[in-house]
């Protein structure tokens, strides 16, 4: 006779394995717009055909990150507060990716001196990403029991990397045919057509409620009250202000290194192409890894370790994008070749390392957060996170942009990255993680 028991327990465990992987299939399908749009094709695109290569380019594509980041911060808590009100979690996570896939698409009609246009897209496009991604986020909890928050944040990651991947994939066609604007649309039809299981078949734990009042009137005084009382939510807050930091220079990598590798190590199209698929391939590695590392050790000591593969990686990348560098002349000489193809070697080695970590940061920190929110506020606490690393993004992006066109110089303006991860670890340091009781 079989035990009902153990009957139950199997059918919890199936459903529980299709929830998470219904949940990352919309992480395989947002990064197509974050590496066609964000990091990589458009954000080359906009520099060197709508602004013909100019070097203001790089202030104005830090201004469009900024004030879509800006509006993001600033309307995240909000949304998050609301979305906890009216358990509408999937009706705003599918209004704000309309926004981005439409506005993705549009895209493709803005050229040469479009740089208004090509702004206001891009801006739109970025909030719909942007906001959507508190609500998506705050479905962690839902789906998986804490002590696995860690290793289920980095399977979204990781399946984030493969869809970039094959978005990355899907486009090398066009771009070997100069169809660089193609690949927009593209991008936002990959986004619709993977998001749709999230939509379909992902439930969300709904609260009834007979209260009529104003979303927005509840959302304004739920974050209120928040604010109020962070003193009673102090190490939450140490953390949020550690991820400020750290975040800053996570996103100053995303939104910069296409043209960084572009415009500096004048890597082509299809150089980059490569480059960004190596960068994917040790993503994936990195995000499962890490997760599986946070679980055993904690997220505080991995997010730690990955704090400290970025620094040393920025370095290397400053030391080794000039020629005129001892460390680019000597490493030339033991390889024999020249230092010019020496500086695409060492990017590809830094696209490696830096693909190591790069989600292996994010979803640790998404899975910290995690632990440390309060079940009942956790969108609105999203919200929170949501709030501190848009508005980190305003500042990172927007310094690399000034000192880029001020000095004339990229590589320079890498070096600012450094101070942020340095600051971001410090405060980390004095966060306490929560001992996570084993449940049953």
């Amino acid at each position: 006779m079989k035990n009902p028991l153990l009957k139950k327990q199997n059918s919890d465990l199936t459903d529980s394995k299709s929830r998470i992987f219904i949940w990352t299939l919309f992480d395989f399908a947002n990064t197509s717009y974050s590496i066609v749009v964000v990091t990589f094709i458009f954000a080359v695109y906009f520099k060197q055909h709508i602004l013909q290569g100019e070097s203001i380019g790089d202030f104005y594509w830090s201004i469009g990150t900024s004030v879509s980041m800006l509006i993001t911060a600033i309307i995240s808590p909000i949304l998050g507060a609301v979305a906890d009100h009216s358990a509408g979690k999937k009706r705003f996570l599918l209004g704000f990716t309309l926004l981005c896939i439409v506005s993705t698409s549009l895209l493709y009609y803005v050229g040469v001196g479009d740089v208004f246009w090509a702004l206001l897209l891009f801006i739109t496009a970025n909030i719909g990403f942007e906001a959507g991604l508190v609500f998506y986020d705050s479905f962690l909890p839902e789906i998986t029991k804490p002590k696995n928050y860690g290793r289920v944040s980095g399977y979204g990651f990781a399946m984030g990397y493969i869809g970039s991947f094959v978005a990355l994939a899907l486009s090398l066609p066009f771009i070997k045919n100069e169809m660089i604007k193609e690949t927009f649309p593209l991008a936002a039809l990959f986004f619709l057509v993977f998001s749709l299981p999230v939509f379909l078949f992902l439930k969300e734990k709904r609260k009834v409620t007979s209260e009529k009042i104003s979303f927005f009137e509840i959302g304004f005084s739920r974050v209120a009250y928040t604010i109020k009382n962070l003193k009673n939510y102090k190490n939450l807050g140490l953390f949020l202000l550690a991820f400020f930091f750290y975040i800053e220079g996570v996103n100053t990598v995303i939104y910069f290194s296409g043209n960084y590798a572009s415009t500096t190590l004048n890597f082509s199209m299809e150089d980059l192409i490569y480059f960004f698929i190596i960068v994917q391939t040790t993503a994936v590695i990195g995000s499962v890894s890490f997760g599986l590392l946070s679980d055993s050790i904690g997220q505080k000591k991995s997010i730690s370790i990955s704090l400290v593969v970025w620094i040393i990686t920025i370095v290397f990348a400053y030391q080794t994008s000039s020629t005129d560098t001892y460390i680019t002349k000597t490493l030339a000489t033991w390889f024999d070749t020249t230092p010019e193809s020496m500086i695409k070697i060492c990017f590809y080695l830094v696209g490696l390392i830096v693909g190591s970590v790069m989600g292996a940061t994010q979803s640790t920190s998404r899975s910290l957060m995690s632990k440390l929110t309060p079940p009942e506020k956790k969108t609105e606490f999203f919200g929170f996170y949501s709030f501190f690393g848009k508005s980190s993004a305003i500042l990172g992006p927007l310094v690399f942009g000034l000192v880029s066109y001020a000095f004339d110089s990229q590589r320079l303006a890498i070096l600012t990255i450094c101070i942020f991860f340095i600051v971001g670890l410090v405060i980390l340091h004095f966060v306490q993680e929560p001992e996570l009781a084993e449940e049953n």
